[in-house]
């Protein structure tokens, strides 16, 4: 209780800090006047470890930006990406240290303006939900301690407006740990997906319960836990730091599993990567879907998902098991009427070296943007037609590789 009363009172601290702003990082690499920009996180070309550059362009469809002279640099390695309610939110993932949250708006010239930037504890969720983003603090071992802790950041006070903890040994029930992959709001829910794992003993990630999918379900904004769901038709749902849940325009819930599950230096899931679903105001899976990607693909998994509307999702494929990589191939499934086809027009995915798994829809119910980098250390942002399963380079990214695509408005 001591180190969780800490805890809280840093983020008291970093409250306050959350007011002030630094002028010193604007961008000024754009023009004048833009009501919107797409923001290319890249991390450029260096030997060791280095921080992401936050670079803007007008379009994603054609020309080049590059690093050289231009964006602004974040502080640390390991940035993570989301925006919502005209602000950007640069997360820093502090590897067990201490992290960091920096938010930018857009100015009236099109610059990137930095609002605040506070220390605090490294998290491995966070979210948009309402006018809020919900960011959790998860430990993945018993030195840690049994509790999750989670605190929601407003987007129109900018300060911290609450925060609690919720116990993640009692949640597993099975003498594991609940380690949430990530979190949706689903209504006035949040669904926080997770893995079971063992947290100790040399195999903190391994799990003796490969073949089920949990689902904890809480009330927003109060966090109280209402329930936890199951399913053994798959393994667990997302991966570690990737969402695994989209809620559609009719307000079901599909559900992606990898299947990596692994205990010890095995994969031990009998399950197959595949997508399942809950219906709408339904906090149950529904036992009438089960979509099996491994069996439509031919022994492919995904490993992400990009939703551009109308039941499409663009995937990332692989055809070797790996909790952390990214597929290089890609696919688009319609989730509705359980088709599957191969993109064409990326890159061999035996060429490409890195691909972005934050990503930018504009909402046409057919297009989604991807970054990929290819062994000839190439970057370029790739437009791929759902409707059509094709893909075409569209902006080239010189002097880096890209790790995150997003647009913000004028907040």
């Amino acid at each position: 209780m001591r180190m969780y009363n800490r805890y809280i009172a840093a983020l008291s601290f970093a409250a306050i800090l959350f007011n002030s702003c630094d002028k010193k990082d604007n961008n000024n690499s754009e023009d004048p006047g833009a009501n919107s920009k797409f923001i290319v996180a890249v991390s450029p070309v260096a030997s060791t470890g280095v921080a992401d550059y936050l670079l803007t362009a007008d379009n994603l469809d054609e020309g080049s930006i590059t690093t050289a002279r231009n964006g602004v640099e974040q502080d640390g390695t390991y940035r993570y990406y989301v925006t919502h309610k005209g602000l950007f939110f640069s997360m820093l993932y502090g590897q067990g240290n201490p992290g960091a949250v920096t938010a930018y708006t857009l100015s009236g010239e099109g610059k990137l303006n930095k609002v605040t930037n506070f220390q605090s504890e490294t998290v491995q969720a966070f979210a948009p939900a309402d006018n809020d983003i919900l960011m959790m603090k998860i430990p993945r071992s018993q030195t840690g301690g049994n509790s999750a802790l989670w605190y929601r950041v407003s987007t129109e006070k900018l300060e911290i407006v609450g925060e609690g903890q919720s116990d993640i040994v009692a949640m597993a029930n099975n003498g594991e740990r609940a380690h949430f992959t990530w979190l949706k709001q689903v209504g006035n829910k949040i669904y926080a997906p997770y893995m079971s794992i063992k947290g100790c003993c040399g195999d903190g990630f391994g799990t003796a319960y490969p073949d089920s999918a949990w689902i904890a379900v809480y009330s927003y904004p109060s966090m109280t836990l209402d329930k936890v769901i199951k399913d053994n038709r798959t393994s667990y749902i997302g991966r570690y730091f990737t969402d695994g849940l989209e809620v559609m325009e009719n307000g079901d819930v599909y559900a992606f599993s990898s299947s990596v599950a692994k205990n010890g230096a095995s994969f031990s899931s009998t399950k197959p990567s595949a997508i399942v679903r809950l219906k709408a105001g339904v906090t149950e899976f529904d036992q009438t879907y089960l979509f099996d990607i491994a069996a439509a693909s031919g022994g492919w998994y995904l490993t992400n998902k990009l939703y551009v509307g109308n039941n499409l999702f663009i995937l990332s494929m692989s055809n070797v098991k790996d909790p952390y990589g990214v597929g290089h191939r890609f696919a688009v499934v319609d989730v509705v009427a359980k088709t599957f086809k191969w993109v064409t027009g990326t890159p061999d995915p035996a060429d490409i070296t890195a691909v972005t798994t934050t990503n930018y829809v504009p909402k046409d119910n057919k297009t989604g943007y991807i970054g990929i980098t290819t062994v000839d250390s190439k970057s370029a942002v790739y437009k791929i037609d759902a409707t059509t399963a094709t893909a075409v380079k569209g902006l080239n990214v010189e002097g880096g590789t890209i790790t995150a695509i997003q647009k913000l408005d004028k907040k």
